[in-house]
């Protein structure tokens, strides 16, 4: 996946058939809409600053795992969120459908 503005060069046909080659999905945020970016910004500040090692990773498989790892498991599961009052997003989840009756 890669996530970037509308700019002329990630719109351009050779862009994108770049991406097509790599076998890599394209998004990009909405026209004049800056605020679509920041969460995707967020996750991959927290993913460079607290996971990825300074040295890289040695394989693509040793990469994929280790960063899904961080996502799935760590970020999602145990890692605080400000915006969820301080709750990683699966137990905030939790929280709401007790509240809510939902299971």
């Amino acid at each position: 996946m890669f996530h970037s503005d509308q700019g002329s060069q990630y719109a351009s046909l050779a862009y994108q058939q770049r991406l097509w080659r790599y076998q890599m999905k394209q998004s990009m945020s909405r026209r004049g809409n800056c605020w679509d970016n920041a969460p995707m910004e967020r996750v991959f500040r927290s993913l460079k600053t607290e996971w990825i090692p300074a040295t890289g990773y040695s394989t693509l498989l040793e990469a994929q795992k280790d960063i899904s790892a961080y996502l799935m498991e760590y970020y999602n599961g145990y890692r605080p969120h400000t915006n969820n009052g301080g709750l990683s997003p699966v137990r905030a989840e939790e929280k709401l459908n007790l509240l809510s009756g939902s299971s």
